[in-house]
């Protein structure tokens, strides 16, 4: 069974949005494995965005990330890598499809509500941060 982490980021939790991905993720009949509501440490977000490192948007994701509580969720199912990026929606919400989280939430590209594993490779390494 395919497994994902899905990130509610601090602007989905301050502006109340958790339930309604958790809503979206259990309408396509997902099982939630694990959540917790954390906030990210400083080494934590390093570590989760390290492939951005050198990338001049490194010190603004892991300021974001910080700024607040996220919700994280261990997601399982069939095709559930693929499913919940297409859920999510394009990573700007102005290209974002209307009825994606993105599209019918988010307000900007900095704060997008949600972060999901882009492979497996990547999610079995998000995993492991954020759930040992």
């Amino acid at each position: 069974m395919e497994q994902t982490l899905i990130l509610v980021k601090p602007d989905g939790v301050k502006r109340k949005l958790a339930g309604e991905v958790i809503s979206r993720i259990e309408a396509k009949n997902f099982d939630i494995r694990e959540m917790k509501m954390m906030t990210v440490s400083r080494d934590l977000a390093e570590e989760h965005y390290g492939e951005h490192k050198d990338k001049p948007f490194f010190g603004g994701l892991v300021n974001f990330i910080t700024s607040g509580p996220i919700v994280a969720m261990r997601v399982e199912g069939d095709g559930v890598l693929k499913i919940m990026r297409n859920i999510m929606g394009a990573t700007n919400p102005a290209e974002a499809a209307p009825g994606t989280i993105r599209g019918d939430l988010a307000l900007t590209i900095d704060e997008n509500i949600v972060h999901g594993s882009d492979s497996p490779e990547s999610a079995e390494r998000e995993l492991g941060l954020f759930f040992g």
